[in-house]
């Protein structure tokens, strides 16, 4: 199994704009091709204007296929636009991790 965990950090102020905007746009063609996520989640404490996603894979190649076929879909391309457009990104930070053995992989 491969997590894809990413960190996103938007601008002061624009968190549920994004999130409004993804969950109306976004989260239809993402669901379509990746399935559901393990986590989607706000920051509690910490830094506030984060959010987290974690993505499970089978292995690499099913990561890369399902991506591909994600960023060729035009209602995910259509999104991305509109989140370029609002502009509320600042970065993104990407981890492909693996489970230890001693804990059940995450189910997916």
């Amino acid at each position: 199994m491969l997590l894809d965990h990413r960190t996103y950090t938007l601008r002061p102020g624009t968190i549920k704009k994004h999130l409004e905007l993804y969950e109306k746009l976004g989260k239809k063609p993402q669901s379509r091709h990746l399935g559901q996520p393990v986590a989607y989640m706000t920051t509690e404490t910490g830094n506030v204007n984060q959010y987290v996603h974690i993505w499970a894979y089978k292995d690499a190649a099913d990561r890369a296929a399902k991506r591909a076929a994600m960023q060729a879909d035009p209602e995910w391309v259509a999104y991305t636009q509109a989140s370029a457009e609002l502009g509320a990104l600042v970065n993104q930070e990407n981890k492909l991790m693996i489970p230890v053995g001693f804990y059940p992989e995450p189910k997916n």
